[in-house]
């Protein structure tokens, strides 16, 4: 029976060619549009599942409210991850990472840097802790044991080794630091919320140890099995109370509760490690993360893509009702069962999905390179090659068969065989609930396409509002040069031999630019004291005199940095965001300071000489936080304001000149433009993916609604050729055929502004400085469907109403 079951089907289909066509075509583009969104999901939530034990490592975050600032941090204090190990017996381990950004790195011996990203200190328990495979080299637990060892990754041992051996080798980084390479692991996978070619022995990390009220580390601590997370947590106020306390006072003169009624607070908790890639909100990651919230977001689409694929299957299966309502009366008189029609129809239906999925396979092979691009992953069509997912694969066409075919099947098999062979197939579709759910099934459909046209609309104007606001500086045509630290006491020499150059207007040596970056707060307090009510925390930066103009900055009061003048040494310009927290109108000539040593207890003292406007230094996101400027040039990057005239040739004047001064260093440049772009780079790719998808969502939307016109179409034939012989016009026909789609569309309109607004002002609570969703949004988005279902509708509707009377009436 089944054979015979699917020999009728393909016969069938082969019959039908041009519906069977738009019905696979339609199917297969939203199973590859499902299949493609599943892989990215999939991929996003898969991050630092590798890890053996990543049910039960969490990080260690902080939470500060101090001096007007309310700081979210993915770091600890540095004593965090010892003090937990010791003290309480359900931290099976921990380890700590700290950060060091981009450094230079080459191998003894020679003279050609290489400029590596994601320099990381690691504690000798960092194998304790991630599952991160050594192929070659010390045990584990010894590898970072050492002071001057170096764990490399396997991509890295090539780069510097070749097809040698690694191990014992040694690496100079930034011209002065040598390390002895103690083992080799495997590439880091790239599902980890961190990723890094090199860990260092923590031993050799210069920073200021034993601070409680300075977070720098990312800490990582593993439960014993069977540990609540949660009531371990509570700990932390005890951890606070013992050792956080006692530093406060030390360094504020102030007790805990003091520091806590003046408003301020301080909050150490676990996230579990899973759920950092995805749920973190905190700053100073080790990597961008993703967001859950974008993830929900393509689930659903996959899901509204797959659904509407499967109406139009159903529309376009009704549309046909007419000729095979005939069909199924001969096989009902000739004995056939409903329960045999039903079969059939849904072997023809799993049969269209099964060629579907092939199609759609094939498509999402060829999509993929572009997909990736668009997504930065690395995706492959392998991807879907695991036993379990497999599974899912194959059972696909059987779900989307039987979903897409129910309806069509159970609608034509309920044709009464005397009313059909009659050529009385029920007008204007077979009863109230045929018409009400053919109609809903529109409404869905287009109510789903007005969401992804609102949506898309607003992403792209956040992305423009993003691109075109004033943020408090000139960020076009300014060229920033990397690891100036490599030319030692040139770096100076290097900026003014480039200011002579043509086309180059001016410079700065600094490596604090409004850009993202891993930064942290310092404690401020008006007039040298250590009042609560009265602290700031906010970024200082080093900069030289020619930092401001450099970048297009303005002063709202006061002076910039001078030469003429010898005290600026201790002279500092504030933003307008660090003059609102002091509560002063002029601050000018105002002392502040701060704790200068590592043990905080001396105080560099300076004077306010200046205000800068405000300009965002970090993400839209956020608000603009206490900044200040400081006199202190930093060699680790230089920037130049240039004209746009031959770009390309003066990189080339430019790089020679660095080649002079810093012969076998890597020349490493970037825009200021398009590093402030980086930012946003999560939003643009969510902006494109979501266009594309909204474009095909609509695509595969019009074919069901081209299906619907085509049905209705075919079920007033009669009607339409009697009102044609009693003088109606072809534009009173297009217009009497139009309007009932056109109603559901505007219902479609109705219910999905609402729910596109609700959404959109969801996704925009994320940041500080956004756009309005104004009213004509919507509007623009109804406009567009609308005039997308009328094209769509036209060409059936024009064809019926050309269409000779005298045929449709012919049986009559």
């Amino acid at each position: 029976m089944l054979t015979n079951y699917i020999k009728i089907a393909w016969r069938s289909l082969n019959n039908q060619r041009g519906f069977t066509f738009i019905n696979i075509v339609g199917l297969a583009l939203g199973i590859a549009c499902c299949l493609l969104i599943s892989l990215y999901v999939l991929d996003e939530l898969s991050y630092d599942r590798f890890n053996e034990k990543a049910d039960r490592i969490y990080r260690v975050n902080s939470d500060i409210k101090f001096g007007g600032n309310d700081m979210h941090y993915a770091v600890a204090p540095d004593p965090m991850g010892p003090t937990l190990k010791a003290n309480y017996p359900q931290v099976e381990a921990y380890t700590r990472l700290h950060y060091r950004g981009n450094w230079l790195v080459k191998r003894a011996g020679s003279t050609a840097n290489t400029r590596e990203n994601d320099i990381i200190f690691a504690d000798s328990t960092l194998f304790d802790v991630f599952t991160l495979p050594l192929v070659a080299g010390a045990d584990p637990g010894k590898a970072l044991a050492i002071p001057n060892s170096v764990v490399i990754s396997e991509s890295a041992a090539r780069r510097y080794f070749g097809a040698g051996n690694a191990v014992g080798q040694t690496l100079i980084f930034n011209n002065k630091d040598a390390y002895t390479v103690t083992a080799v692991m495997r590439d880091m996978p790239t599902n980890s919320h961190f990723r890094t070619d090199f860990f260092l022995a923590m031993r050799n990390d210069d920073y200021p140890w034993g601070q409680w009220f300075s977070v720098n580390h990312h800490t990582y601590i593993v439960l014993k099995p069977g540990t609540d997370a949660t009531a371990f947590a509570r700990n932390f106020d005890q951890v606070i109370e013992t050792y956080a306390g006692p530093q406060i006072h030390q360094i504020l003169g102030s007790s805990l509760d003091q520091f806590r009624k003046a408003g301020n607070s301080l909050r150490f908790w676990l996230l579990p490690l899973t759920d950092i890639h995805l749920r973190s909100k905190q700053t100073i990651e080790l990597a961008p993360n993703g967001d859950i919230q974008y993830v929900y977001i393509f689930s659903a689409v996959a899901l509204f893509i797959l659904l509407i694929a499967c109406i139009n299957f159903m529309n376009l299966a009704t549309a046909r009702s007419a000729k095979r309502a005939k069909e199924v009366g001969v096989r009902k008189v000739l004995g056939s069962e409903r329960s045999q029609l039903i079969g059939q129809f849904m072997a023809e239906s799993i049969l269209t999905a099964v060629l579907a999925l092939l199609l759609a396979l094939t498509l999402v092979a060829l999509i993929m390179p572009l997909f990736n691009s668009i997504t930065a992953k690395a995706l492959t069509i392998n991807s879907l090659l695991t036993p379990s997912r497999l599974f899912a694969i194959l059972l696909l066409p059987v779900g989307v068969g039987l979903l897409a075919g129910s309806y069509p099947a159970l609608f034509l098999s309920s044709f009464r065989p005397i009313s059909v062979l009659k050529g009385a197939v029920i007008s204007r579709g077979t009863g109230l609930k045929a018409v009400s759910l053919r109609s809903g099934l529109v409404v869905f459909q287009f109510m789903m396409s007005v969401l992804l046209i609102v949506g898309t609309l607003v992403v792209y104007r956040q992305l423009h509002f993003i691109q075109t606001t004033k943020v408090g500086f000139d960020r076009e045509r300014v060229l920033t040069i990397q690891d100036v630290y490599g030319l030692g006491k040139q770096a100076e020499a290097f900026k003014q031999d480039v200011l002579r150059l043509p086309g180059v207007t001016t410079g700065t040596l600094s490596s604090y630019l409004p850009t993202p970056s891993n930064r942290d707060d310092t404690s401020f307090f008006p007039e040298g004291k250590t009042d609560l009510s009265k602290g700031m925390s906010m970024q200082i930066w080093g900069v030289d005199y020619d930092y401001m103009a450099t970048l297009g900055m303005s002063l709202t009061k006061g002076r910039n940095f001078s030469r003429s003048f010898g005290t600026d040494s201790t002279g500092i310009i504030l933003n307008e965001a660090a003059v609102k927290i002091l509560g002063v109108k002029n601050p000018i000539g105002m002392h502040i300071s701060r704790f200068n040593d590592s043990e905080n207890k001396t105080r560099k003292t300076y004077t306010v000489i200046g205000v800068i406007k405000n300009f965002h230094f970090e993400s839209l996101r956020r608000n603009i936080g206490a900044l200040s400027l400081v006199l202190s040039p930093q060699s680790g990057a230089v920037s130049f304001r240039i004209s746009q005239a031959n770009v390309p040739a003066l990189l080339r004047q430019i790089e020679a000149k660095w080649k002079q001064f810093a012969p076998g260093q890597p020349f490493n440049y970037s825009f200021l433009q398009d590093s402030f772009d980086q930012m946003y780079r999560a939003e643009q790719r969510v902006g494109t993916v979501i266009l594309l998808f909204s474009v095909l969502a609509i695509l595969i939307a019009c074919l069901g609604l081209f299906g619907l016109a085509a049905f209705m179409a075919e079920q007033r034939t009669k009607e339409i050729g009697v009102r044609k012989v009693l003088g109606a016009s072809t534009h009173s026909i297009v217009g009497l055929l139009s309007k009932d789609f056109l109603k559901l569309v505007l219902i479609a309109i109705v219910i999905a502004s609402p729910l596109a607004w609700y959404a959109m002002t969801s996704w925009l609570a994320d940041f500080a400085y956004k756009v309005d969703i104004e009213w004509w949004v919507f509007a623009l988005a109804g406009a567009l469907a609308v005039g997308i279902a009328l094209l769509t509708i036209s060409f059936q509707s024009v064809k019926a109403a050309l269409m000779n009377p005298v045929t449709s009436l012919r049986s009559e």
